[in-house]
C-alpha cells in the first residue's frame, strides 16, 4: 500500500498552542505576581539616563524567560516600548533592547513572534542591522564601549532569526527588505566574530528553506561568501557548526548555483557534511567535560574569591536546568538553548555546537536523498509490490539511475565520502561513557537528549539513503545484511528502547526500507520472525500512526518472504492473526488499511500461505471485516483524512473485495 515516505526535515517550530495560551489561562494569578515589576521596568525604558534604560532592558530580558511574566509585558505594549530602543544613541542600550526582544520572541513562541511582526518591529530592526553593518569596519579606537557593534548585531540577527523561524510574514518582510546582503556581511565576519557569523548562518539556513521568492536575490557574492565559509580551515567546534550551516544554506539555494559551479560546490558541500560526521562525539564530550573541570579547579586554586564564584555558578547551572524543563513543557523538544548558557561555559558550548553540527549534517543529507514531493505528509498510492519493482535496482524507463533520480554529482559525492557508512555509525547508541559523564553534571545533562536526537536523525537519514541508492553502493548483499544486523542490535539491546517514540519512528522507517530492498533482491533476512513480531507488537501499541504503519509494513514484507519457504505456515498464521487484529481494532483507518494491505501481500500466493489462511479462517474473518471497513470509510473518511489517503483507502476497499474473491476461488478447489 503506502510505501515508506522519504522524510524531509524542516526547521523545528514552537508548539502553536504553547506558552502564551497556557499563561493566559492563569491571567489573574499573573496580575498579582508580576504586575508591578513589569510596569516598573517598562516605565524605566523612558528614563533620560542610558544606564537606567540599559538596566531596565536587561531586567526585562531576564524576566521574560519566566513564562508566567510574558502576558503582563505584552499587555503593557512592551514591543512598542522596546522597539525604539533598538536605535538608541547608546550602543549598550541597543544591545540589551535587542536581547530583551530576542528572549521575548524565543520564549513567547509563534503567536508572540507574529504579533511582534504585526507591530512593525522589523522596521527598526532592519535599520539597526544596516547601521551595524556599516559600522563593522570602524577602527578599534572607536570601540571602547563595553558593547561593540558586532555584539549589537549578534543580538539583532538572533531576533531576526527567531522571527523568521516562527512567522511567514517575517520571511516575506525579509525578502522585500533585501536583508540577505546583511546576513552575508555578518557571515563574512567569521574570522573575527564567530558568534555573529554563527547567528547569521542559523538565520540564513532558516530563511533560505523553501523560499522561492528569495532565489532571485541570490547573487554571486552570496554564493561566494557561503563557499568561502565552506573552505575555512579553523578546526574548533563553532567553525565546524558554521561550515555545516553554510552547507545547508547552499543546498537550499542549489537552484541558484550556476551550472558551471554546481559540481565543485556540491562536492565541497558533501565534504563539509562528511567532515562533521567524522568527529567522535562519544569521545570528545567526556574530554571537554574533563577540560571544564580542570579549568575550574585551576581557577579555584588561583582566586581567593573562588568559593562565592563557584556557588554562583552552581546556582546558575540549577537555573538553566529549570529553564530547560520549562522549555520542555512548551512542547518544543527541538529548541536549542545553548546560546542562553551562562558565559564561562565554553566547553559546554563546544559540545553543544558539535552535536548540533552533526544533527544538521544528517538533516541536510536526508533532504539531499529526499524526493521533491508536494507534501511531506502525503500517503503515497503506490503499493509495496509496485515500490519494489520500480526501485529495487534503481532502473527506470530512462535507464540506470538512482531510485530518486539523485544528480550524478550528489550521488558520486555521497559515495566518495563514504557517507552511508558514516551515517550508519551515527545510528549507534551514544557511548555509555559520554552519557554517564553528562548525567553526573547538571548543566551538561541536556546533551544526553541531543545525543539521542543525533542517533534518531541518523536512522531517518539511513532510511532515505536506502531508498535513494542502489544495492551495490551500499555494499551489496553483505553490506545490507550488516546493516540489518546493526539495526537488530539497536532494537533488541534494551526493553526500554521500544518505548521511545522518536526512536521507534526512525528505526522502523529504516528497517522497513531495508527489508523491502532485501526482499526484492531475495537476500536472506538476519532477524527471526519472532524478533520482528516482538518489534511490531511494541510498535503497534505506539500512539504515533507512522510507527504503526511501518510496523505493519514490516510484517507484510516478512510474511510475503516467508510464504515462499517450506514449513513456514505456523509463522504465517502468527503474522496473519496479528494483522487481522489490527485491521479490525485500530481506530485509525490508515493503519487498518495498511494491515489489510499487508495481509494481501502475505497471503497472495503459495502452498504455505494457503494452509495458514485456512487455519486462521482468513476468508471468514475478512468477510466479516469488509462491511465494517466500508462503513467506517464512508462515515469517518471525509474530513478526517486527506484526499490522497482517501484515494488509497478506496483502493484498499476494492482490493479487499478482489482478495476475498481470490480466497473463495482457492476454497472451491
Amino acid at each position: 500500500m503506502g510505501k515508506a515516505k522519504n522524510n524531509k526535515f524542516k526547521r523545528p517550530r514552537f508548539s502553536a498552542g504553547g506558552l502564551v495560551k497556557e499563561v493566559m489561562d492563569n491571567e489573574d494569578e499573573v496580575e498579582v505576581e508580576v504586575d508591578s515589576p513589569a510596569a516598573e521596568h517598562l516605565e524605566k525604558l523612558q528614563s533620560p539616563c542610558a544606564d537606567v534604560r540599559e538596566c531596565a532592558c536587561a531586567s526585562i530580558s531576564r524576566m521574560v524567560q519566566q513564562s508566567q511574566t510574558i502576558p503582563s509585558f505584552l499587555q503593557r505594549d512592551a514591543v512598542r516600548r522596546l522597539g525604539p530602543l533598538l536605535l538608541d544613541p547608546c550602543v549598550a542600550v541597543r544591545e540589551t533592547a535587542a536581547g530583551a526582544l530576542r528572549n521575548l520572541s524565543v520564549c513567547g513562541g509563534p503567536e508572540v513572534c507574529e504579533d511582534m511582526v504585526k507591530q512593525d518591529i522589523l522596521t527598526p530592526l532592519t535599520k539597526l542591522l544596516r547601521e551595524c553593518c556599516s559600522g563593522f569596519d570602524v577602527s578599534p579606537s572607536q570601540k571602547n564601549s563595553k558593547s561593540t557593534v558586532e555584539d549589537v548585531a549578534n543580538e539583532a540577527v538572533n531576533l531576526l532569526w527567531n522571527l523568521c523561524e516562527n512567522s511567514s510574514r517575517a520571511v516575506s518582510v525579509f525578502n522585500k527588505a533585501g536583508l540577505l546582503d546583511v546576513l552575508v556581511l555578518c557571515l563574512e565576519r567569521h574570522e573575527q566574530k564567530v558568534e555573529l557569523a554563527l547567528s547569521a548562518a542559523h538565520c540564513l539556513h532558516t530563511v533560505t528553506e523553501e523560499n522561492a521568492e528569495l532565489l532571485g536575490s541570490v547573487s554571486v557574492a552570496v554564493l561566494s561568501a557561503l563557499e568561502a565559509v565552506l573552505l575555512s580551515t579553523q578546526s574548533d567546534m563553532q567553525h565546524t557548526l558554521l561550515r555545516t550551516l553554510a552547507a545547508g544554506s547552499l543546498w537550499n539555494l542549489k537552484n541558484s548555483i550556476p551550472a558551471g559551479r554546481q559540481a565543485q560546490t556540491l562536492s565541497a558541500l558533501v565534504a563539509t557534511l562528511s567532515a562533521s560526521l567524522d568527529l567522535d562525539a562519544g569521545a570528545l564530550i567526556p574530554d571537554l567535560l574533563q577540560a571544564e573541570v580542570a579549568r575550574l579547579a585551576i581557577a579555584a586554586d588561583t582566586s581567593d574569591t573562588s568559593r562565592p564564584h563557584r556557588e554562583e555558578e552552581v546556582e546558575m547551572e540549577e537555573e538553566m536546568e529549570e529553564e530547560r524543563m520549562n522549555r520542555g513543557k512548551m512542547g518544543n523538544q527541538d529548541e536549542d538553548i545553548s546560546d542562553l548558557l551562562p558565559r564561562g561555559k565554553e566547553e559546554l558550548r563546544k559540545a553543544a555546537a558539535l552535536l548540533l553540527a552533526q544533527q544538521t549534517s544528517l538533516e541536510v543529507i536526508v533532504n539531499m536523498c529526499c524526493s521533491e514531493d508536494p507534501s511531506d505528509d502525503e500517503w503515497e498510492e503506490t503499493s509495496s509490490s509496485d515500490e519494489s519493482e520500480a526501485c529495487a535496482d534503481g532502473v527506470g524507463e530512462g535507464g540506470l539511475q538512482s531510485p530518486l533520480c539523485l544528480s550524478a554529482e550528489v550521488y558520486s559525492a555521497l559515495i566518495h565520502h563514504n557517507v552511508p557508512q558514516k551515517v550508519l555509525k551515527k545510528a549507534e547508541f551514544p557511548r555509555p561513557a559520554a552519557v554517564d559523564a553528562c548525567q553526573r553534571n547538571a548543566s551538561w545533562r541536556s546533551l544526553i537528549r541531543k545525543m539521542h536526537r543525533v542517533q534518531c536523525r541518523a536512522l531517518t537519514c539511513l532510511h532515505n539513503i536506502l531508498a535513494a541508492m542502489d544495492t551495490e553502493s551500499l555494499g551489496g548483499t553483505a553490506g545490507l545484511q550488516t546493516v540489518a544486523q546493526q539495526l537488530a542490535s539497536l532494537v533488541f539491546s534494551s526493553a526500554e528502547v521500544v518505548k521511545e517514540e522518536e526512536f521507534l519512528e526512525a528505526v522502523t522507517s529504516a528497517l522497513r526500507s531495508l527489508l523491502q530492498i532485501m526482499a526484492s533482491k531475495n537476500i536472506p533476512q538476519c532477524m527471526s520472525p519472532q524478533q520482528l513480531m516482538s518489534v511490531c507488537e511494541a510498535a503497534t501499541r505506539c500512539d504515533v500512526v507512522s510507527v504503526r504503519v511501518n510496523a505493519l509494513a514490516i510484517l507484510g514484507i516478512t510474511g510475503s518472504t516467508l510464504a515462499k519457504e517450506t514449513g513456514s505456515s505456523d509463522t504465517l498464521q502468527m503474522i496473519g492473526t496479528a494483522l487481522l487484529s489490527v485491521a479490525s481494532k485500530d481506530p485509525n483507518l490508515v493503519v487498518c488499511g495498511e494491515a489489510l494491505d499487508a495481509l494481501f501481500d502475505v497471503f497472495a500466493d503459495g502452498d504455505e500461505a494457503e494452509k495458514a489462511a485456512r487455519n486462521i479462517r482468513l476468508l471468514t474473518s475478512l468477510k466479516a471485516l469488509q462491511p465494517v471497513f466500508k462503513a467506517k470509510l464512508r462515515k469517518e473518511g471525509r474530513g478526517n483524512y486527506s484526499p490522497e489517503q482517501l484515494c488509497v483507502l478506496d483502493n484498499i476497499k476494492v482490493n479487499l473485495r478482489r482478495f476475498i474473491g481470490y480466497l473463495e476461488t482457492l476454497e472451491r478447489k
